[in-house]
């Protein structure tokens, strides 16, 4: 009979096997490291800032419960500060609280040399609640900036001027941090708001942002005409009703003001609602990652790509009623002209009680005001998103 051969692994030596099982034992060793090394990268990339972080000094803290609501006497209102670290309770992963400092810039160029802070919004992100409180800062408030006396003979400017001479074009703050580094520390300064990340969008940016989202839909209660003796075009009337607006139109509804600041106010808060209404679309939410990641490279950002993220997994927990915007009472703001060395002429500013303005970005920190749900005062308090 035939002798049927053996397979070739009955031959092997016991030593052989030995090796053998030693190396695969190797190998999926090393493929469990890499496989490691591979997710413990990508936690690195994910949550590495995008930007120099700000430089702020002096932190301060404030008591569990604030002070009632009086004028300040003190050189400056403590501000809450928030942390990254999650917490009990949090939502999304994310901290207590995130106080969080959003410019918009005027620069219409895809560079941040220059520019002047044409939006200035401080927010503070509850994701215990959850719940966002928006505090428009109005740019021609006339405060004290740090670091630019050496450069004008004098520290005080319109507070959007604190953008402009910190990014590089001017040189005068000598911070990685740029104009959000110097305009947060003079919001600091001023108010006692302490912002722990900002991000920064000039006018480019937020035109492809808007048209990458195929446009907004948005209401207006009342028209808004923005047209002059010398430019009748339609595109600066806007009547009253419902609009889709692409990113050019979006725009130029958010810089028009022919009634004044407040209005233009308010018509960027209802931009805002309208964005955050799109970016929670299905079609939207999908591709929100992809969306990100196509414009982190063009906007002034200390935050991660894991802190961006938590931002969009709240977005769709928050009711209506628990994203406000707010503003300084009208009567807290007094017009007026000052001269500005840079432009050499005297311009127009607001000037305040800034005892007061600090009293009210206290309690606009500590989460008290304005109110929470109290719809009824809105108008008085500040604007919700319409449902």
């Amino acid at each position: 009979m035939p002798r049927v051969n053996a397979h070739p692994c009955s031959r092997m030596k016991s030593s052989e096997k030995a090796i053998i099982a030693t190396l695969a034992a190797l190998a999926l060793f090393l493929t469990s490291l890499v496989g490691y090394i591979g997710i413990q990268t990508i936690g690195f990339l994910t949550s590495r800032p995008l930007g120099p972080a700000l430089d702020l000094p002096h932190p301060t803290l404030i008591d569990s419960e604030p002070a009632p609501l009086t004028i300040a006497t003190s050189p400056s209102s403590p501000a809450v500060a928030g942390t990254d670290t999650p917490a009990p309770g949090a939502r999304c992963g994310g901290p207590p609280v995130m106080n969080l400092l959003a410019i918009g810039s005027d620069a219409r160029s895809d560079s941040y040399n220059y520019g002047l802070a044409d939006v200035i919004r401080f927010a503070r992100i509850d994701f215990v609640t959850p719940r966002v409180g928006v505090l428009e800062l109005p740019r021609d408030l006339w405060v004290e900036i740090p670091e630019i006396y050496d450069y004008i003979n004098q520290n005080h400017e319109k507070l959007n001027q604190a953008y402009l001479y910190g990014n590089p074009g001017f040189g005068y703050f000598d911070h990685p941090s740029a104009g959000p580094g110097l305009l947060a520390r003079t919001l600091e300064l001023n108010f006692g708001l302490r912002a722990d990340h900002y991000v920064a969008v000039n006018m480019v940016t937020f035109t492809k942002i808007v048209d990458a989202l195929d446009g907004i839909d948005l209401t207006l209660e009342e028209a808004v005409d923005g047209r002059t003796s010398t430019d009748r075009s339609s595109r600066l009337y806007f009547s009253r009703g419902k609009h889709h607006l692409n990113g050019t139109e979006a725009l130029t509804l958010a810089r028009l003001r022919p009634e004044g600041v407040t209005q233009r106010g308010q018509s960027q808060n209802i931009i805002l609602c309208a964005l955050k209404k799109r970016l929670l679309q299905p079609d939207v939410a999908v591709r929100l990652p992809d969306l990100i990641s196509a414009f982190v490279d063009n906007i002034q950002t200390d935050m991660s790509l894991e802190q961006l993220g938590q931002l969009a997994c709240l977005g769709p927990q928050l009711e209506a009623e628990n994203l406000v915007f707010a503003s300084f009472p009208d009567e807290l703001l007094t017009q007026s002209r000052q001269y500005d060395p840079v432009f050499e002429k005297r311009v127009f500013v607001w000037e305040a009680d800034f005892g007061a303005l600090r009293e009210i970005s206290f309690r606009f920190a500590a989460g008290l005001w304005p109110a929470a749900g109290d719809v009824a005062t809105a108008d008085d308090e500040g604007f919700r998103c319409p449902l």
